[in-house]
């Protein structure tokens, strides 16, 4: 049985990749520290609802904490690492950047240290599609440049991946980055638009609906997230011995063990219709309140996922209204609304 170790394995996106891969036969040993970002009890319930299987196992601690860190991984020995720990939200970021520093840059350095040290088949990180930034050529592609990020949030993915280019070259250890495009579905975040929409919708209250819903988003079903980070795991990249080796569209390094690779739903939707959407599954109109879009928001967002569905013959096709379908019922039910 082959163990992976995912650190944030009581997030949104962790307990769900931890759950696909217990069902899929992995033995899987998770690490998070419970912040309080936001409401640590659903993170708690994400945790026990996990513990049910016995292929699962976790400790509650900071990855900051490099000694513990390493000692926890030496124990698990896993064959290969997931990495979703991370401070999240680009808008958090202006208020809090400090957090982003010490989490996403020194958290994820202990992380790769750990990965090096204990020679692991494959790393994978989490990034993000903010590192693409002000690029206006969509839909993005892996090999476009992501070289003017808009928020500290995305700079520091920016830098996790350059980190992580490093590491592969300089260990031969093989890493890929992840490009995540707004994730969303049950057991989400409550600072995610959904889950403010939702709960503003069936209270009646106003929701806030920046750049006057002029805003496109290429919105990704978080089970459809995980099962291609899943694919991932077995495709580890391997230094080419020249770049003729490199097909086209392929974001493989030419001197290192390393790949970016974008999980999306390689469409865009507009933020009224994803509003629309979630009106008509509640069954109830929203009172909108429009803003004017904010700092380091980018328009749209869109994601070609072609070299996902190369490397693992798999592409995210959730449907928006079917996705929004499946959050709204585990609010309701969870929430007893």
């Amino acid at each position: 049985m082959r163990t992976v170790l995912v650190t944030g394995s009581a997030g949104f996106i962790g307990f769900h990749l931890a759950r696909l891969l217990l069902a899929e036969g992995f033995r899987v040993v998770g690490v998070d520290s419970m912040t309080d970002y936001y409401d640590p009890t659903l993170k708690r319930r994400r945790h026990a609802m996990l513990r049910e299987s016995n292929g699962f196992s976790a400790e509650e601690f900071d990855i900051l904490e490099a000694e513990r860190l390493l000692d926890f991984a030496t124990q698990a020995r896993p064959d290969a690492i997931v990495h979703l720990a991370a401070q999240a939200g680009v808008r958090y970021s202006l208020q809090n950047p400090r957090a982003y520093i010490d989490t996403n840059l020194t958290g994820t350095f202990n992380v790769m240290e750990c990965a090096r040290e204990l020679g692991v088949e494959h790393l994978l990180m989490a990034s993000t599609s903010s590192v693409y930034g002000a690029n206006v050529e969509m839909p993005y592609a892996e090999t476009h440049k992501a070289d003017t990020p808009l928020t500290i949030y995305a700079a520091t993915k920016k830098a996790n991946e350059v980190m992580g280019h490093s590491y592969a070259h300089l260990w031969n250890l093989p890493t890929t980055m992840f490009r995540f495009f707004t994730v969303y579905g049950p057991w989400g975040r409550p600072d995610m638009a959904l889950f403010k929409f939702t709960k503003g919708i069936i209270e009646g209250t106003p929701i806030d609906v920046y750049n006057h819903g002029e805003m496109w988003r290429d919105f990704t079903y978080v089970e459809d997230l995980v099962r291609g980070i899943m694919l991932l795991i077995d495709t580890v990249p391997q230094t080419p011995s020249s770049r003729e080796e490199i097909a086209a569209g392929d974001s493989l390094s030419p001197v290192a063990p390393y790949r970016v690779v974008n999980i999306g739903n390689n469409d865009k939707v507009r933020l009224e219709d994803f509003v629309d959407a979630i009106e008509q599954e509640i069954g109830k109109p929203a009172i909108r309140n429009y803003m004017d879009i904010q700092p380091g928001d980018v328009p749209a967002t869109w994601a070609d996922s072609s070299l996902l569905e190369s490397l693992t013959g798999y592409r995210p096709q959730t449907e928006i209204r079917e996705g929004v379908r499946r959050f709204v019922a585990w609010y309701r039910d969870y929430y007893a609304v």
